[in-house]
């Protein structure tokens, strides 16, 4: 998808998912951001904070979601009609988990960056189809950009990552 694919409004949206992307990398966290959009309005900015909190479920959209839940009940808003008026914006497309949870509160659309061919909702096992969605999805604005972020990250070492438990063979001639 083409910079011009998307309109004025979603790219600067799309701006602003790239700007926490960008934090999460300065952080030493996997270069995902998030924004979620209500009535026009960011309800909900947020990057990855897994490797931050020792918790593997703190992606950006799954943030972004607790923040939607707790923004709805502070305007006594039911967050489930909130949800389905919302549209986020990634900078990489969801994973298994977090598509399976933003296709269960029935999302209004998704607009993500790159493919995510490790863990992708849809590029490695498509939850739309278990989950029936409603969900429109829109992927590869400024696929490349977040990219490169992820490759970034992934040059260096991630602190929180667990050791290698691979064994190296033992040499089978070795002397005696």
């Amino acid at each position: 998808m083409e910079q011009s694919e998307l309109s004025e409004t979603e790219r600067f949206y799309m701006d602003k998912a790239f700007f926490y992307a960008r934090e999460a990398l300065s952080v030493q966290e996997v270069p995902v951001g998030c924004v979620f959009v209500y009535n026009d309005e960011i309800v909900a900015l947020g990057r990855n904070t897994v490797n931050e909190t020792g918790n593997a479920t703190r992606h950006a959209e799954i943030n972004c979601i607790d923040t939607v839940i707790h923004y709805s009940k502070i305007n006594n808003l039911n967050y489930h009609n909130v949800f389905e008026k919302t549209c986020v914006y990634v900078t990489v497309e969801p994973c298994i988990m977090c598509a399976a949870a933003l296709y269960d509160l029935k999302i209004n659309t998704i607009v993500y960056g790159c493919k995510n061919d490790r863990f992708g909702g849809q590029t490695v096992f498509n939850v739309s189809t278990v989950l029936k969605t409603v969900t429109k999805v829109k992927g590869g604005y400024r696929a490349e950009e977040a990219m490169d972020l992820l490759k970034e990250f992934y040059k260096g070492v991630n602190p929180s990552a667990p050791p290698n438990k691979v064994k190296k063979k033992k040499n089978s001639l070795s002397v005696k």
